[in-house]
């Protein structure tokens, strides 16, 4: 008798399952990877953000970024004096800027993933990456239902 060389369909069909069980279980792991990165960027993120609006309260007398002729923006990424109002780099006694962009927020998509919406009362943001408490200085993550407690 000659002996064949090769390997049968029932040998590739049952390497064929083994492999997909292998991807079945790996694949999932990847997307909470994803999920959990994502979640990373976004503590970190607020975590800046809210360091730099202490900050700034403590360098302007309590008041909070955006309480002067400044928006919270560009209080934050430009230079003010100690009233709150933009002024020219290198005036006296000037200070900031203390973020460089807002930064994106890793769960909004689009243009509007660094905007900052300002408000005493959380007004419907959808679409729009961050909400800025004008009364309570409370910095949040776009209020979703999977990150409301951020």
């Amino acid at each position: 008798m000659k002996k064949r060389n090769g390997f049968t369909l029932v040998e590739i069909l049952i390497v064929v399952v083994i492999l997909g069980i292998l991807a079945a279980i790996v694949i999932p792991q990847f997307s909470d990877a994803s999920e959990q990165a994502n979640l990373s960027s976004l503590t970190s993120n607020l975590q800046t953000v809210r360091s730099q609006i202490q900050l700034y309260k403590i360098q302007h007398n309590g008041a909070l970024p955006g309480a002067g002729t400044a928006d919270f923006t560009a209080a934050l990424t430009g230079v003010t004096s100690i009233a709150g109002a933009t002024v020219a780099v290198g005036t006296s006694g000037a200070v900031g800027p203390y973020l460089q962009a807002i930064p994106k927020n890793p769960y909004v998509t689009g243009a509007d993933a660094a905007t900052v919406v300002e408000g005493v009362v959380a007004p419907t943001i959808d679409g729009k990456g961050w909400y800025f408490n004008t009364s309570t200085g409370a910095f949040n993550a776009n209020d979703t239902a999977a990150h409301a407690a951020y």
